[in-house]
């Protein structure tokens, strides 16, 4: 409310009051200038009205919300549901223009405020996660994949000749289908087993980039953040390795902000040598709807042409939901999240070390892996041919989500290649295991309910095993059928009913493994 209003307010109310009233907006007000002046993730979070007040002046400012606007053209930012237009806060437009996603829309000065000052938070927080000389960074409002397939695509202008991406083995679908998608043919690199480990084999990256020539690679692909026993790859030589050979790098680094160590990894890879960009995901990191990723690196000329190379405008919601998310928390509560996954990843290893001791199994050690674990699963393997694959569908049915249960020889046809021993990142991995993930904003009751109903299936299938006359027959591309329960789909927390397997048409259950993820 502007002086002149505030004056008016006075000869109705008790100018103490509207004073008092004045001086309470001001603080809201205070934070959106510092915020505006700084472009910083501020400190302290914000009160949800701070952030409402925010958002509303924002809108206010673009063209479809003037008081009397008459549009004619084709993209006037009209809504027919008060539903849709409360949940995007009236910010319609989205962000960019035709030709640039970081343009600034004359249509919209409150929406491209919002895309430069989210972007701008962003890319502090990345800098308190650890990469500290990251120069440039922008939301997309695409997942991980879509946007590691932008910045291939923006690096095959700098590079005509080019048709090969050396990729070291991980084994999830959409890092690999990126590369299909912009048109390049991906070179994968087996890892090489050290202990309990799956680590970047150096010397076959060596070998491929004397066979199929500096220039005729677009890039290396390596990732920071995956599943145990795979570990992050080593950063750190791969960029030495790229700058020698004038090869760019691309890192997938889908869920490593939330890790001190991937992000450590990264700012030492560019510190030594070569990284160009780096893609990571904001769901994974920052705890909001799936559809959005944020592409970072340290030259902002070439940032800038991965933004160019965005076709048309853009949604806006995944930029409007990290900026809600990141002034809630503020710096100070996005770090505390970050120590209490760290504290979690210690508390989550113990419980499972101790369930697996129960059950002659063992934690694997992967100590470079600082988010994932894994638990092998060699006994249940030995007691039934089929009880690894039935576990994952036992944990899935009462409700723990996220767990993957890998079994021996699965294979995959992925954009018809075929990897054997998939979701094990190997061709012969030597042992099935079960994976979880220290994850942020994972709690102690998680960890508990995880480990009570993973002791009680693990227990269950012991007890009552599963004769191949009942089992089904496997399914398609190698995935096991299911085997149904004489139970409810979702049972209750408490239920210890043992587990019988057996056939019905019924009420079908759904077996998943790790193919499916």
């Amino acid at each position: 409310m502007n002086s002149e209003n505030v004056s008016i307010c006075e000869k109705i109310v008790s100018s103490s009051y509207i004073r008092q009233g004045s001086q309470a907006r001001r603080s809201h007000e205070q934070l959106i200038r510092v915020l505006l002046e700084q472009g910083k993730c501020p400190e302290e979070g914000w009160s949800e009205s701070t952030i409402e007040l925010f958002l509303n002046e924002l809108a206010v400012m673009d063209s479809n919300n003037f008081l009397g606007n008459c549009g004619v053209g084709e993209r006037e930012g009209r809504v027919a549901s008060s539903l849709v237009a409360r949940r995007h806060y009236r910010l319609i437009h989205g962000i960019g223009r035709s030709g640039d996603i970081a343009a600034v829309q004359p249509k919209a000065a409150g929406s491209s405020l919002l895309n430069k000052l989210t972007n701008s938070v962003v890319l502090d927080i990345i800098k308190v996660a650890g990469v500290r000389s990251v120069a440039s960074c922008f939301v997309v409002p695409m997942a991980t994949g879509m946007s590691l397939t932008l910045c291939f695509l923006a690096l095959r202008h700098k590079r005509p000749r080019a048709r090969y991406i050396i990729w070291p083995r991980i084994d999830q679908k959409s890092c690999f289908k990126a590369m299909i998608t912009a048109g390049f043919e991906p070179v994968v690199v087996e890892n090489v087993l050290e202990g309990d480990e799956l680590r970047t084999d150096l010397e076959a990256v060596r070998r491929k980039i004397e066979e199929l020539g500096a220039d005729n690679i677009l890039c290396v692909h390596s990732t920071t953040s995956c599943f145990a026993p795979r570990v992050p790859d080593r950063l750190e030589e791969l960029a030495e390795m790229c700058a020698k050979h004038d090869i760019p790098h691309i890192v997938n680094n889908a869920y490593g902000v939330q890790s001190s160590k991937c992000m450590h990894l990264i700012e030492q890879g560019a510190r030594v040598g070569r990284i160009d960009a780096f893609v990571q995901s904001l769901d994974k990191n920052f705890m909001v709807p799936v559809g959005g990723a944020i592409i970072a690196g340290f030259d902002q000329s070439f940032i800038q042409e991965i933004s160019r190379m965005y076709p048309g405008r853009a949604s806006a919601t995944p930029s409007l939901d990290v900026l809600i998310t990141l002034l809630t928390l503020g710096a100070g509560g996005y770090r505390k999240l970050l120590r209490e996954r760290k504290e979690m990843y210690g508390h989550l290893a113990q419980e499972l070390r101790k369930l697996a001791e129960t059950h002659g199994e063992r934690l694997l050690e992967t100590q470079h892996n600082p988010i994932s674990l894994a638990m092998s699963l060699d006994s249940l393997q030995r007691h039934s041919d089929r009880a690894v694959t039935q576990l994952g569908s036992m944990l899935f049915t009462r409700q723990v989500s996220g767990a993957r249960v890998v079994p021996l020889g699965n294979e995959q046809v992925v954009s018809g290649f075929t990897f054997r021993g998939f979701m094990s990142h190997s061709e012969a991995y030597p042992r099935p295991y079960l994976n979880a993930a220290s994850a942020i904003g994972i709690t102690r009751d998680d960890v508990a309910l995880c480990v009570k109903r993973l002791d009680k299936c693990l227990k269950s299938l012991r007890k009552e095993g599963c004769s191949e006359e009942t089992a089904p027959p496997a399914g398609e591309d190698g995935c096991e059928s299911s085997f149904s329960f004489p139970r409810p789909l979702l049972p209750s927390p408490d239920d210890s009913t043992s587990v019988k397997c057996r056939n019905t048409s019924a009420f079908p259950e759904t077996s998943f493994t790790a193919a499916d993820f």
